[in-house]
């Protein structure tokens, strides 16, 4: 929006109209006392009405209405647009942002800067200052596309929780100067999907590629339709990843389902963006850092540079991320880790305080930003974005790792041109996301708090037949506590064991309560199941049917079932490709 299009005098750049107000600290706008305030230039699109197919964009594939008798929950604190004004007409006098309250000046810290994750190669954006106006909020929230998440996410992310985001960059050629680009008229798969999962305490995330040739099989997917109605495509086994979008007229929706069966971990929401997102996004910051390790020539990807360094933005942006035949073995996998290093590079320069404290940059960013994305329906404000990137921005990208899910060349073809599971390694790194653990060193209290857990398992151990405990059902799969007393019983030796039903609730993880005279019964117990040492629950014994003293172990929802370990691995794999967002790596 420039000062022309709000009725402001001419030749006005609209980054001369934010100055540092020395007594917060912050930018505000300042406009020529003289100049009257007339209305807020029309969004691209008026936002759809209830019910009104008519009011879609074009080039979303499905409707933004809710099924029949389904209604959307409230999201809590997002923000509300006050009613809408005619253009022209005059604005009731509101107090500038910023001017209320506020404390003695001091120097704004970049943690209050609001930074955004998009989808796939797109990755982070900045979506608004902290002395953005309300009506340019408002303009911004008719920037945002969204479509339903069909019920295959949590319900979005909480503050208090780890986060779990779905980043997926598509191949549809929508957009100026795209149809050059290989497939003009591709339905839009999902070229680029990661798996961002941001740890509870904020301290480190993992950004998990899936590559786009990965054989899985794609569930079916309930999904809503342009009026309102609901359609089921039927899943397919044994299929292309990247076909869980835009084949059968899938929606992001069902590549979010084809996830959770692929990993277990099920996301919170998902953010969608095209091939324009990455030239805009990176024009919008001036360019982002890449390193080559060699000359690449690339007539398919458009890509030519030499080796070393280069600021890239643009067209030039869009044919790095995009190259493949001139980089490691010339598939997808070698992509990938060029991907990788973009974004990483991406989020460098948006952590740059040349970045943070450039009001125009914000600006720039604001407005590619909420273009450029589609998110599911519970992230279609930039309140709720906003919300999101504060979490997101308090990330140090030293903690942020990069990996790609273990593969290994589909041994079903004579000329491998899809790849597998790596059944060796890939559900350990499942496992660490689903579990909160960190793929890098973090905190030395965390590594404390970890060690004084550990300490419980170290120590004398009573013989299997000593152990005595009751086993009761807090949430396993049906027959797990009868399943596990029959295994220890007969497999393991620990017959003074017995079932003791269902538990009074639920419980989220497996758990060995004893006491403190038990314990190295419990270390027994541990050892032969795999309990981590955080199962161990020191407290209090209860009496068994024989009315002697017994541990208590509660079979959680976690529990993999009698035989198979219940410790969460603590570092990745050795043949994880991984690198994090602090380091710049030249690709080769």
């Amino acid at each position: 929006m420039d000062a022309q299009g709000r009725g402001r005098a001419d030749d006005i750049d609209p980054a001369d109209q934010w100055v540092l107000n020395p007594n917060t600290g912050e930018y505000e706008m300042r406009l020529p006392a003289s100049a009257p305030r007339s209305g807020v230039p029309g969004p691209r699109k008026p936002p759809p009405s209830d019910g009104d197919p008519s009011a879609l964009g074009t080039t979303q594939p499905l409707g933004r209405t809710e099924a029949p008798g389904r209604r959307r929950p409230e999201t809590p604190g997002r923000a509300v647009p006050p009613p809408r004004r005619r253009r022209g007409a005059p604005a009731a006098e509101e107090p500038l942002p910023g001017r209320r309250g506020r404390r003695p000046a001091k120097k704004a810290a970049k943690g209050k800067k609001v930074l955004l994750w998009t989808g796939g190669v797109m990755a982070f954006v900045l979506v608004a200052g902290a002395g953005a106006a309300y009506f340019y909020i408002e303009h911004l929230n008719n920037n945002i596309a969204s479509v339903s998440d069909d019920g295959a996410s949590t319900g979005g992310f909480e503050k208090d929780k780890a986060i779990n985001i779905l980043l997926i960059g598509t191949d549809k050629r929508t957009g100026a100067g795209n149809e050059k680009y290989g497939d003009a008229g591709s339905v839009g798969h999902a070229d680029t999907t990661i798996l961002l999962h941001v740890s509870k305490d904020r301290s480190n995330a993992t950004a998990l590629s899936i590559p786009r040739d990965l054989i899985v099989d794609i569930p079916d997917c309930p999904t809503t339709q342009e009026d309102g109605s609901q359609k089921v495509i039927p899943g397919t086994p044994k299929t292309r990843f990247n076909t869980s979008l835009g084949q059968d007229d899938r929606t992001p929706s069902c590549t979010m389902r084809t996830v959770t069966e692929l990993t277990g971990v099920k996301p919170d929401n998902f953010m969608v963006a095209d091939f324009n997102a990455v030239k805009t996004l990176t024009s919008a910051v001036g360019g982002v850092e890449v390193c080559l390790g060699k000359d690449i020539d690339d007539p398919d990807s458009h890509l030519k540079l030499s080796k070393g360094n280069h600021t890239i933005e643009g067209e030039q942006a869009l044919a790095f991320v995009r190259t493949r035949h001139s980089v490691g073995f010339g598939g997808d996998l070698s992509r990938i880790g060029l991907q990788q290093q973009f974004l990483s590079a991406l989020m460098r320069k948006l952590k740059d305080n040349d970045t943070l404290t450039s009001p125009s940059k914000m600006l720039d960013l604001a407005e590619a930003g909420t273009k450029a994305l589609t998110v599911d329906s519970q992230l279609s404000s930039i309140g709720k974005l906003k919300d999101l990137g504060l979490e997101l921005g308090k990330l140090n990208t030293k903690n942020l790792t990069f990996a790609t899910t273990p593969v290994i060349d589909n041994p079903a073809e004579k000329v491998p041109t899809t790849v597998v599971l790596n059944e060796s390694s890939a559900p350990q790194v499942f496992d660490m996301i689903k579990n909160d653990v960190s793929f890098t060193a973090v905190k030395e209290k965390k590594k404390k708090e970890a060690a004084a857990v550990a300490a419980r398992l170290k120590g004398t151990k009573a013989a299997a037949s000593e152990v005595r405990v009751r086993i009761m059902n807090g949430g396993a799969v049906a027959g797990s506590a009868q399943e596990t007393l029959s295994w220890l019983q007969n497999e393991e030796g620990v017959t003074k064991s017995e079932n003791a039903g269902n538990a009074p609730a639920e419980l989220a993880k497996t758990t060995l309560e004893y006491a403190p005279d038990q314990a190295d019964q419990a270390r027994r117990l541990a050892d032969i199941m795999g309990l981590p040492g955080s199962a161990l629950k020191p407290g209090e014994s209860v009496e068994n049917a024989q009315g002697v003293p017994a541990m208590t172990l509660t079979l959680g929802k976690d529990f993999k079932g009698a035989g198979s370990s219940q410790t969460t691995p603590t570092k990745a794999p050795a043949d994880v490709d991984k690198s994090t967002a602090d380091k710049v790596e030249c690709a080769e």
